[in-house]
């Protein structure tokens, strides 16, 4: 076996293409360099041939801010990449040992799924843990859903929502100027902690959200209360799951995180969609909502060996077989 470093955006494109399984939102190419776009982080994609076969895939950036290997793109938000389900490609243990040998130095990869780090669990550290709805748990009913809340829960979750709906609740959906709202409101209610405080960040969703529109997979849910903005959510929909990006809420009206979420379970419900991903941070809610949890992985790899004496190549204008 050998390790190839590809260094070159349109052949790290092709290799991500061709080894980097689309099984979700987030392994798409397309919704990736909508960060890299915007950070500009240098590329290092390490691939392992056997017998002229690529068996391995380590996509990686350089943070020059941390000084360390990140996951491709490199998007970070407050220090930390911020894209979740990354994994390591690799046939057997021993490919990914050769794909770590390979790196020259530092390296961590953030939120990695268990069934993508084969082989090395005794090395990974838990990360975030990831929340999902999935509505075939109850049969695609909403009302099956709420049931599945003790009586008191129920109860306390009615009169809170009473409140909101004796004023007069509205939505409206895919209104792109919905979105400035959306980050106002996120900025205000989170200040330096709010994702778009970071202008490569914002940028970043600029893009993401003109390529979702564009294919046909965004999804803008707004909550009006009295006719004033309550609530935005940026979500986007691809293979039948519903993933929530991102979303602002307005402190006048209590309760209204709730209502929309509400509303985002049932209309899944009702489409018959397979799973809602809400990302990772619980924020003391998503566990009482009674979301299914999926651990997530974080790996630290530090070099223990002289980087000249690995053999290797660097590849600029030739793509892998």
């Amino acid at each position: 076996m050998k390790t190839i470093i590809y260094e070159d955006p349109e052949q790290c494109r092709q290799i991500w293409e061709k080894l980097w399984p689309a099984r979700g939102l987030f392994d798409l190419w397309q919704v990736r360099s909508c960060f890299q776009d915007a950070f500009s982080r240098p590329l290092h994609f390490h691939v392992v041939e056997k017998n002229q076969r690529p068996v391995g895939l380590l996509a990686l950036c350089w943070d020059g801010e941390k000084q360390q290997y990140v996951q491709f793109p490199g998007e970070t938000w407050q220090g930390k990449t911020w894209l979740e389900q990354n994994r390591i490609i690799a046939e057997t243990p021993k490919v990914i040992e050769n794909l770590l040998d390979s790196v020259p130095g530092p390296l961590h990869l953030r939120y990695l799924c268990w069934n993508a780090v084969l082989g090395l669990s005794n090395r990974l550290m838990p990360d975030e843990i990831g929340y999902f709805f999935h509505p075939g748990l109850y049969g695609f009913s909403f009302e099956n859903y709420l049931l599945s809340f003790s009586g008191k829960s129920r109860k306390k979750l009615n009169a809170e929502l009473k409140k909101l709906h004796a004023r007069k609740v509205t939505f409206r959906f895919n209104q792109s100027k919905d979105l400035a709202h959306l980050v106002k409101l996120n900025r205000e209610s989170f200040g330096e902690a709010s994702y778009f405080s970071d202008p490569r960040f914002y940028h970043s969703f600029e893009n993401l959200a003109m390529f979702l529109t564009r294919m046909g997979m965004m999804r803008i849910t707004t909550v009006l209360i009295d006719g004033s903005i309550a609530a935005v959510d940026m979500g986007a929909v691809y293979k039948n799951a519903y993933t929530l990006l991102a979303g602002g809420t307005n402190p006048d009206f209590p309760g209204v995180a709730k209502l929309i979420n509400l509303h985002h379970m049932d209309w899944s419900c009702c489409q018959g969609i397979d799973s809602v991903d809400f990302l990772c941070g619980d924020f003391n809610w998503k566990e009482r909502f009674h979301l299914t949890p999926r651990p997530l992985y974080e790996l630290n790899h530090h070099p223990s060996f002289n980087y000249m004496d690995l053999t290797f190549e660097t590849k600029e204008q030739k793509i892998c077989a």
